[in-house]
């Protein structure tokens, strides 16, 4: 083989070996808007979780409501106001119920879950109507209402909520922001090419050692054990990169990079939210259904 000939594989190889091992860093205007309306979004989240009350709820519809437009959008074949309506309305409804009456009795205690299926199941002839895809529309409302509904009843919860909910969502955020940085800066073996070419092992496995940094971090501040805390945020790590892959997969099916453009930096509010769709449901199961308690010692 000519020596020329095997420099230039040579060189090749190396080529290669560099992009495979390392991404390289190129200045973006992401890396300005990202991080500030990411650290804006999480400001008006963390005074809402403080308030409580209506003010949670607003802040619950605020999110899910455009989020839900973005979903139905990508559905759609016609204008969207129809299908949006019925998906806020139920989640609106779920909430405020639950909201006013916090402690029910007997079947009562289903209903924000009943006003959830409902609009799930109203989507269903309208969907037939407009001739789209009837599944899509309903499980919107589920997808939706059933994480907002969730995180309301956290934040109700009777034992240390405020502190449940921050924890949550410095899991959650301490994720995202681990696997971009990580994933940018290690590079490597990808995790899902096929559903987001972006996205890498090393990634993963830095988003859920930052979630478990973080959640110990919370646990120190709030005087509870690190131990709990740090491993309800390496679950919640797992299940909010499922939650966004799950919404790289739907785009990916419907043929669209980003949901939308509302956020500079993240693209559409579901974008930005699709880790917490997943993460909020499982923190909910693991508190309220299995009764643990990720702030043992709290106070202590």
């Amino acid at each position: 083989m000519p020596e020329s000939l095997e420099r230039a594989q040579s060189s090749a190889s190396e080529s290669t070996s560099v992009r495979y091992f390392a991404s390289p860093l190129k200045f973006s205007h992401d890396w300005i808007t990202r991080p500030l309306f990411a650290v804006l979004l999480a400001g008006v989240a963390v005074g809402a979780t403080i308030l409580g009350g209506f003010a949670f709820v607003v802040f619950l519809v605020a999110g899910t409501a455009p989020a839900a437009r973005e979903w139905h959008r990508l559905f759609a074949k016609r204008e969207l106001w129809q299908p949006t309506l019925v998906t806020v309305f139920a989640i609106v409804g779920s909430l405020v119920s639950q909201l006013l009456w916090q402690n029910p009795h007997g079947i009562a205690a289903l209903s924000p879950f009943f006003l959830l299926w409902a609009g799930a199941i109203a989507q269903l002839p309208l969907a037939f109507w407009r001739q789209e895809s009837p599944i899509a529309h309903a499980g919107g409302v589920l997808y939706f209402g059933i994480p907002a509904l969730s995180l309301l009843l956290l934040r109700l919860h009777p034992v240390h909520p405020l502190w449940l909910v921050l924890l949550l969502f410095a899991a959650i955020w301490s994720t995202d922001t681990g696997a971009l940085f990580i994933g940018r800066i290690v590079g490597g073996p990808k995790l899902a090419p096929r559903l987001s070419p972006g996205k890498t092992w090393a990634g993963f496995f830095g988003g859920i050692a930052s979630a478990g940094l973080f959640g110990a971090a919370v646990a120190e501040m709030a005087g509870a054990k690190l131990l709990p805390a740090s491993l309800f945020s390496v679950a919640i790590a797992l299940a909010a990169q499922m939650g966004d892959l799950f919404e790289s997969w739907v785009k990916r099916l419907v043929g669209v990079k980003d949901s939308g453009g509302l956020i500079p930096g993240h693209g559409g509010m579901l974008d930005r939210i699709d880790s917490s769709l997943c993460a909020v449901p499982l923190a909910a199961l693991l508190v309220l259904g299995f009764g643990l308690d990720p702030l043992q010692g709290i106070g202590r």
